[in-house]
């Protein structure tokens, strides 16, 4: 499938997307593209981070409130409430900003807490606290935290973690790549709660509640993962991720969603999972609450309507 930006009556750029669909137990439902070669999932695999550290006990260790935990699998905008949130973990947990590695980011107030990721560094910190884990290696692919979070992972996609590509994400942290076939399957599972043992299952439970309860401390206003899961009422956990990645747990109907747009355009990735949600005759494509994802405008800098961004099948 591919996603086609128009300009005046021509299509002006065309973006190629690989994505599949599938169950818990790794039946494709739908298939795009190459979705058995590696992908690096980046931030769309902060839930499972994120439950990695509530299957090893830190919100029962401290405390850990449920727009916590949300804002551990999110990638923020770095709004005054997901600050709040996250810098009530640090101190709960019993360290302050400097501990977190995350680095600034380029835009927003000087200081690793406005990163996008500074919920899920303050989720690893956490459980590297309750590992007994050096908080100040934390983000070492040997550190005990680290190879929680990789067994988790591997474990929700029949991955085998010692045989993993691993790269360094943008914030710092270990990444893994898995194929897209693969990461639908997982995504089914945190739809499901399925082939999975308890728990973990029961940690995908409490992140997946987390997101759909406050799905503004996943993303920020206006955001596509916060609109489309506030449309869904719960029917949908969805995360973004870096180049182009977006991952989609469809609860009711059981199924998992993954997408990478190839040239790593993050407009296209919106789109893309509109129409493939659509195909997959997902109810919430029809809230008019998403209804500027499904084909958003261009618009130039004067503000004038000049194009659109919209998905179509492969010739």
């Amino acid at each position: 499938m591919r996603v086609e930006i128009t300009r005046g009556p021509l299509v002006e750029s065309v973006h190629h997307v690989a994505a599949c669909a599938a169950t818990p137990n790794g039946d494709v439902i739908f298939q795009t593209g190459d979705t058995q070669s590696p992908v690096f999932l980046r931030s769309t695999a902060k839930p499972f981070i994120a439950a990695a550290a509530i299957a090893a006990g830190v919100r029962e260790a401290f405390g850990l409130e449920m727009h916590e935990i949300a804002v551990m699998a999110a990638s923020h905008a770095g709004e005054p409430f997901h600050i709040e949130a996250v810098r009530s973990i640090l101190a709960k947990i019993g360290l302050d900003e400097s501990a977190l590695q995350c680095g600034g980011q380029e835009g927003r107030p000087h200081g690793a807490v406005y990163n996008n990721c500074s919920g899920k560094h303050a989720g690893i910190l956490a459980l590297a606290r309750v590992l007994g884990a050096d908080t100040a290696t934390y983000m070492d692919a040997g550190n005990p935290a680290e190879r929680c979070i990789l067994e988790f992972c591997a474990r929700l996609s029949d991955d085998d973690p010692a045989t993993w590509p691993l790269g360094v994400d943008g914030c710092g942290i270990p990444v893994y790549a898995t194929s897209l076939h693969r990461a639908a399957t997982a995504f089914a599972r945190f739809a499901t709660l399925t082939e999975l043992p308890p728990r973990d299952a029961m940690a995908l439970l409490v992140v997946r509640d987390a997101m759909v309860s406050h799905p503004a401390y996943v993303a920020g206003t206006g955001e596509f993962d916060t609109v489309l899961m506030h449309a869904a009422g719960g029917a949908i956990a969805c995360k973004a991720g870096a180049e182009g990645v977006q991952g989609t747990a469809l609860v009711t109907q059981g199924l998992g969603l993954v997408s990478k747009v190839l040239d790593g355009t993050a407009r296209a990735r919106a789109p893309f999972t509109m129409a493939a949600l659509s195909r997959l005759g997902s109810g919430v494509v029809d809230s008019p609450e998403v209804a500027g994802f499904i084909r958003p405008i261009v618009y130039n800098r004067a503000g004038l309507a000049v194009g659109e961004i919209r998905a179509r099948p492969e010739e």
